[in-house]
């Protein structure tokens, strides 16, 4: 494995996984001294919610909750780091302020929404129609990967499913519909189906090789 490939592959690795040791350390922070985070949760259409749309999802319910984003959100962003690392940054950039945008204007309640499940929903979204419509090989394998993983979180857009638990559907349906407008609109950014170019066929043009010129003037012996 060549020296470029092993730093692709640590990078990443390293910024989903420096995300989640951020996720943890919060919300064990939260726990020990008792600070009661969840205030500054995403509130739907409420000012003091506004501040939530960068703030909710590094906010947890509880360590179940954490734990349940925790595994997704190391395998889709090592996905998304990799396959599309000239675009990740933006994409997950976008897909973070996009998703609580949407959440804050389309959701409704008066409880907080918290909780990285609506990136991990955006990634998942991107990563599987990005390699639908880039037509590449290697990217509809990804499409494929996500698909088999993670084509259950399809039932966290249903909240009658899961009627005694307090669910943010719209956060899970928000990210699925960020991922797939920005998997639309960037199809031509960052990887590409690979265009063979197999040259242009002059033989037919250049009739030098079988028409021979004979020189009337041999050179002298």
């Amino acid at each position: 494995m060549h020296d470029e490939e092993k730093i692709k592959i640590f990078r990443s690795l390293f910024y989903p996984a420096l995300f989640v040791v951020i996720l943890w350390t919060i919300k064990g922070a939260d726990v020990v001294f008792n600070l009661e985070l969840y205030r500054f949760g995403l509130y739907p259409l409420q000012i003091k919610g506004l501040p939530g749309i960068f703030t909710s999802p590094f906010l947890h319910a509880d360590f179940a909750h954490l734990f349940a984003n925790t595994i997704p959100l190391l395998i889709l962003g090592s996905l998304l780091f990799y396959f599309y690392h000239e675009i990740a940054w933006m994409m997950l950039g976008l897909l973070y302020i996009i998703t609580g945008i949407w959440v804050w204007v389309l959701a409704r309640g008066a409880a907080p929404h918290i909780g990285a499940s609506g990136v991990i929903y955006g990634i998942a979204s991107f990563l599987f129609f990005s390699g639908i419509i880039r037509r590449e090989k290697g990217l509809m394998v990804i499409t494929l990967l996500v698909a088999f993983l993670y084509g259950g979180l399809i039932w966290g857009l249903f909240p009658q499913l899961f009627p005694n638990q307090p669910i943010s559907w719209e956060s899970h349906l928000m990210g699925l519909m960020a991922g797939f407008v920005l998997a639309v609109y960037y199809r031509n950014f960052g990887p590409q189906r690979k265009e063979w170019d197999w040259g242009d066929d002059k033989d037919d043009d250049d009739k030098s090789w079988s028409n021979p010129q004979i020189d009337d003037n041999p050179p002298e012996q």
